[in-house]
């Protein structure tokens, strides 16, 4: 997949913009606070609706401005799209998202923040295989949210106790365990398949042998059927009806992630943090490939800063070998194809 234009108006400190890429590698230079990030998230909105850098509508118009438009053409082998997404702000002061979307467009960003997958609370790794999830399986996302709905109700009984608290609980433990192992498939078969790709990729990023093994560690062990989960929150009753919240669960679940053996949230360097976040960034083209038909549009925000030149010339060789492939950078690149882009306050020439 593609994109073959992309159109803004009033979008961060694009004004208006009229941009046809290069089908293959795009590497967009400039000075910081220019518009390179701001580009990439609104390449990432077009194809799905959603930023990369934030869940505030409200950051994403121009200053002043009370709407945003974003329209663009995406390609495949069986035919052409036109997208068109638009922001508007309400009289109350929110903003409300519009347009249709195609249902077979994917993104996969990288951005500095990703580095807190590794070393950062288990939420964001959970909030990431959740991502990856719901661009394999496009139910997950809808099930991911009645789950946290279901979470909040059985919260809610927790907090107020009472002599009936057990018997309210009832219901709501069932769907639960329904729902909550629902996730847990997805997230075992998606770590599953970034598991075979990263064995790949982290050793040719990094230019030599290294062992990387991914696990999700699930409350319930290797578990598979709801009835597991059911039975966990009954031995747990007592101690969250004194917490007053669920202990248990996917929504305490984590992922670990070893290199060479040890822990990397621990013991790996910054480089090899960085190396690795941006190695389970590239390990969701191929099953994303897979799973959809379609080859994902790969966003790089400024993904070669702090790695050794050997490395970035690694990295270089793995993204051209991609489809679509938009990577920002503060200096110029030796690409040999595809399209080097200078941006300058919102403005997009080619370099």
């Amino acid at each position: 997949m593609q994109i073959g234009w992309i159109q803004l108006r009033d979008f961060r400190n694009y004004r208006t913009l009229s941009w046809s890429p290069s089908p293959k590698l795009n590497v967009l230079t400039g000075p910081n606070a220019q518009g390179k990030t701001n580009l990439l998230e609104a390449l990432g909105f077009l194809l799905t609706g959603r930023s990369f850098r934030t869940s505030h509508l409200a950051e994403v118009p121009f200053w002043g401005t009370a709407a945003v438009a974003v329209t663009g053409e995406l390609h495949r082998l069986d035919g052409t799209v036109t997208v068109r997404r638009a922001l508007e702000r309400l009289e109350n002061g929110a903003w409300r998202s519009e347009g249709a979307g195609c249902s077979w467009a994917r993104a996969v960003a990288f951005g500095w923040h990703d580095v807190e997958i590794l070393n950062g609370v288990p939420a964001l790794r959970r909030n990431f295989l959740d991502g990856v999830a719901a661009r394999l399986y496009p139910s997950h996302r809808a099930a991911l949210v009645r789950f946290r709905q279901i979470l909040a109700r059985r919260n809610s009984v927790l907090q107020r106790g009472g002599a009936d608290a057990a018997a309210q609980l009832g219901p709501w433990d069932e769907q639960f365990a329904a729902v909550g192992m629902e996730l847990v498939d997805r997230r075992r078969r998606a770590t599953a398949a970034l598991q075979t790709e990263i064995s790949r990729i982290y050793p040719c990023l990094a230019g030599e042998c290294h062992k990387i093994e991914l696990s999700y560690r699930c409350s319930v062990g290797e578990a598979a059927e709801p009835a597991a989960l059911f039975a966990a929150l009954e031995r747990h009753r007592r101690e969250e009806l004194r917490r007053g919240q669920t202990i248990v669960g996917p929504h305490r679940d984590d992922v670990l992630v070893e290199l060479d053996g040890a822990d990397a949230r621990v013991f790996g360097s910054r480089g090899q943090q960085r190396l690795l976040a941006l190695a389970l960034r590239l390990a969701e083209l191929l099953p994303i490939t897979e799973a959809t038909g379609t080859s994902p549009v790969l966003l790089l925000d400024d993904a070669l800063s702090e790695l050794d030149p050997s490395v970035r010339d690694n990295v270089l060789r793995e993204i051209e070998a991609a489809e679509q492939v938009f990577l920002t950078t503060p200096e110029p690149l030796p690409v040999a194809a595809g399209g080097r882009w200078a941006i300058h306050a919102g403005g997009l020439a080619a370099a």
